[in-house]
């Protein structure tokens, strides 16, 4: 009797469930990382092109300098706090009725001082609120 040893084939690697889950792996790093890169942005604010400020009785201009400090109609503000800065504002909003706020920020000034003056525009209840900006020279 001639035993025939039993013949073994050549194993098969089976590629397609493989890139089956690298394809899945690959679509999900792609949906879960985020591409922000805003720290290489150079911006230069703020410029517009628009007309001219026309002087009106009923608007309240704040002045944000780019240390921080605040000047409120052409009158400095002592003190950078919101409370401070309310407390001007309430002043120079008396008698004025529905007044607008126009923020006239430096363009290196801090995003905070910003945010510390529309803060305190809420809080004394100024609720029409404008940025200027400086014309193009172009």
């Amino acid at each position: 009797m001639r035993f025939r040893p039993p013949r073994t084939d050549p194993p098969e690697i089976n590629l397609i469930p493989f890139i089956d889950v690298l394809l899945v792996i690959l679509i999900f790093l792609m949906l879960s990382t985020t591409y922000s890169k805003f720290t290489e942005l150079q911006i230069t604010l703020p410029s517009a092109d628009a007309d001219k400020l026309k002087d009106r009785p009923q608007e309240i201009v704040v002045s944000v300098a780019a240390d921080g400090r605040y000047v409120i109609n052409h009158q400095p503000v002592e003190g950078r706090s919101v409370d401070i800065l309310g407390n001007a504002l309430r002043q120079a909003a008396a008698g004025r009725g529905d007044a607008s706020l126009i923020i006239s920020a430096d363009a290196a000034s801090a995003h905070q001082s910003v945010i510390n003056v529309m803060d305190a525009a809420r809080r004394v209840g100024l609720t029409r609120v404008t940025f200027a900006a400086q014309t193009d020279a172009r």
